[in-house]
């Protein structure tokens, strides 16, 4: 089992996850169309490919199609349509439907250039209609196909941002579920993924009814035994290092929760660290500086930094500061409490309409997307990780309760 920061894995190097595996595939088999979430780094493009691979091995085809790029509706039809290049029964009967538009033979060119080509001959007032064929063109196609949209929320998001991009979000979900449900057959299976949460977009715009079409399915994080155990399996790979015994479960402790992605870039780090340091031996001892010079140090920032961009990506200007608000206050005080809740609506109320409200919606996102979890006592980080590199980055925060307290005059009402 190779060690990956990165790129998503498959095959051997794709580790547990059978059981999701398992509900996963029996869904898709029984014609079920599926929006699979989970908070960042849990693995979903890894096990949405995983199925995809498995299903083909079972002879079904499987299209992925990477959407983060997109800025409309025709760029999403014109990538579904490179991704279907490569099955070639599927790319005959799309070349002669578009005939019209172009004259090469489709299945002389490139992938790219099925793109490009697709692209040109697309616009706002044919896109539903071309985009029907070619996705009726995947679902009659010999052997049922899996398809996999993925970046779908982001997408959406920047269609969001400009012109008529209510409109536009609205017209794409309800083309899509109307596509789908005439279909129906099961022939064609749709998985949706992103790395921000399609269910907060949509109920944010008072359409969630345009997504109803998918059976939501969530990705956990790793049990602390899975952690465990998959720590131990990239160790027993590593030939030149030898890992004392309670190596990885001081790695577990360390990360607080057991996000895949995590558990791979701490084992990548700690192998680093003993090479440069000339040992052939990981210690428990080097766990803990790894985590403070190595995961929360300059060299782990990409990974981190990444949360804040998506979150960036996924809130509008005034919900972005509020979410970093909740964040550094729970963060450097361990939990953001109810008191704490209070402090940030009396002083948003003179910013934001609804302020209450928009802390709330903020809080959902929170939640779905894994910065934050509910206890007790307020919403906390589960991930340890999480949390220290947000302390870190809003060390000079300060209290919202006497931010709120200094800010009050004497007549002000508490």
């Amino acid at each position: 089992m190779k060690s990956f920061t990165g790129a998503p894995v498959i095959g051997d190097n794709f580790f547990d996850r059978d059981r999701e595996l398992q509900i996963l595939e029996r869904r898709v088999r029984d014609g079920n169309h599926i929006l699979l979430t989970g908070q960042r780094r849990m693995g979903k493009t890894s096990i949405a490919r995983e199925l995809g691979r498995r299903l083909e091995d079972k002879g079904w085809g499987f299209l992925f199609v990477d959407v983060e790029g997109a800025n409309s509706a025709e760029d999403v039809i014109a990538d579904v349509a490179e991704a279907v290049h490569p099955i070639r029964p599927i790319t005959s009967r799309v070349g002669t439907a578009m005939k019209r538009w172009w004259e090469d033979n489709i299945e002389e060119i490139n992938a790219y250039d099925v793109n490009v080509k697709f692209r040109a001959a697309l616009n706002a007032g044919n896109w539903q209609h071309e985009g029907k064929e070619l996705l009726r063109h995947c679902a009659s196609h010999e052997q049922p196909i899996l398809l996999v949209i993925d970046e779908l929320p982001i997408f959406l998001k920047r269609v969001r941002g400009g012109e008529d991009g209510f409109q536009r979000v609205d017209e794409f979900l309800s083309w899509l579920r109307g596509v789908l449900q005439g279909i129906g057959n099961g022939s064609l299976v749709l998985i949706v993924s992103g790395s921000i949460g399609l269910t907060p977009l949509v109920n944010r715009l008072g359409i969630p009814d345009r997504i109803n079409h998918l059976e939501p399915f969530r990705l956990g994080p790793w049990d602390r035994d899975t952690s465990v155990a998959c720590f131990q399996r990239l160790a027993e790979s590593c030939e030149e290092l030898r890992f004392e015994d309670d190596v990885a479960k001081a790695v577990y402790d360390a990360l607080g929760v057991g996000i895949p992605h995590h558990v791979q870039s701490f084992f990548a780090r700690l192998r680093d660290h003993a090479t440069m340091q000339g040992r052939d031996r990981v210690t428990v001892e080097d766990v803990e500086e790894v985590y403070r010079t190595g995961l929360l140090g300059p060299s782990g920032q990409n990974d981190l930094v990444h949360y804040e961009t998506r979150l960036n990506e996924a809130l509008e200007d005034e919900s972005y500061t509020i979410a970093m608000e909740i964040l550094a206050e729970a963060a450097t005080q361990r939990v953001f409490t109810p008191g704490a809740w209070r402090c940030l609506e009396g002083l948003y109320a003179r910013v934001v309409g609804d302020a209450r409200g928009r802390i709330a919606d903020t809080l959902e996102i929170l939640m779905h997307d894994g910065y934050l979890e509910d206890s007790d006592d307020g919403h906390r980080f589960p991930s340890r990780l999480l949390k220290d590199w947000w302390a870190s980055r809003f060390r000079n925060h300060i209290p919202l309760e006497k931010r709120r307290s200094e800010d009050e005059s004497p007549g002000d009402v508490p």
